[in-house]
């Protein structure tokens, strides 16, 4: 079972990938405005969007009323509501940008590490598990410096951290469906992918109309996902389109999720265009 302790110190070492990638460019670097595969997005955009939310998920933690006034902030203004710490990374160099980032990132582990694991984190939709929230911080850490790594050219080993991508892919396809407005189709569709050790990863989805389970049916799945845990993840993030990926996608059901799952949070997002 994997504990909140075992979740900080996998969180600890994806920050660690993506600020060795970027921390070897110099204050005034022009890779700094490199545009990222996320349109209008450069790659201090991506770093900036994980300061600023590491920093949102320490005050939710120590502060959920400081919390949820800033959230009522930024529900009421009108206009991007990213242009805030866009706008505040675009006027850094990049050596604020990442002492910036890593303040925020370490007073977030911080404040987690003493945390009460069964406590709820207020958020920018529903509350959330710590356990589940810190899955979160952890997929959006991966998926945003993924789109870096694109920008960069860089490179980065895929590790046995995209089980827990995975995992909260898997668990957010009802989410998928219900920010779209419709309803999760019935039916059971199992994902089996690989991951970089070797291991085959599954779950069950939908045999109770629409959740997940790990358990054992019986009977046959209606639909299949399989391929590498990393195209998966990578498709649930959209930072990738099926269409490029590994995946083997068989059946209606699977097809369907796989053109809107998103593992994150928020309004529906566009997806990637296939190359």
């Amino acid at each position: 079972m994997t504990t909140l302790p075992d979740l900080l110190a996998d969180l600890d070492a994806e920050y660690d990938d993506i600020r060795a990638i970027v921390g070897g460019l110099a204050d005034t670097a022009p890779e700094w405005d490199l545009i990222t595969p996320a349109e209008g997005w450069a790659v201090r955009d991506q770093i900036s969007h994980l300061a600023y939310f590491d920093d949102a998920g320490r005050l939710a933690m120590v502060d959920p009323e400081a919390f949820a006034r800033s959230v009522d902030e930024v529900l009421a203004a009108t206009g991007d509501p990213m242009e805030v710490h866009l706008s505040r990374g675009r006027a850094m160099g990049g050596d604020e940008l990442l002492a910036w980032w890593g303040g925020a990132h370490r007073a977030m582990v911080d404040a987690f590490a003493v945390a009460d694991p069964g406590a709820r984190v207020p958020w920018y939709g529903p509350s959330m598990g710590v356990l589940s929230f810190i899955s979160a911080r952890l997929m959006e850490t991966w998926a945003h410096g993924q789109d870096v790594c694109d920008a960069l050219g860089a490179q980065r080993p895929a590790t046995d951290r995209l089980r827990h991508i995975a995992h909260l892919g898997v668990r957010a396809r009802p989410f998928s469906y219900m920010v779209r407005g419709r309803e999760v189709p019935e039916g059971r569709i199992d994902v089996v992918v690989t991951g970089p050790g070797g291991d085959e990863w599954r779950w069950e989805i939908g045999t109770d109309g629409g959740g997940s389970t790990d358990g054992e049916t019986g009977g046959p799945a209606v639909a299949t996902i399989t391929g590498s845990a990393l195209d998966f993840c990578l498709a649930v993030t959209q930072r990738r389109n099926v269409a490029d990926t590994d995946l083997v996608v068989t059946g209606a059901l699977a097809d369907d999720w796989m053109s809107i799952a998103q593992a994150f949070a928020g309004p529906p997002g566009p997806g990637r265009p296939p190359n």
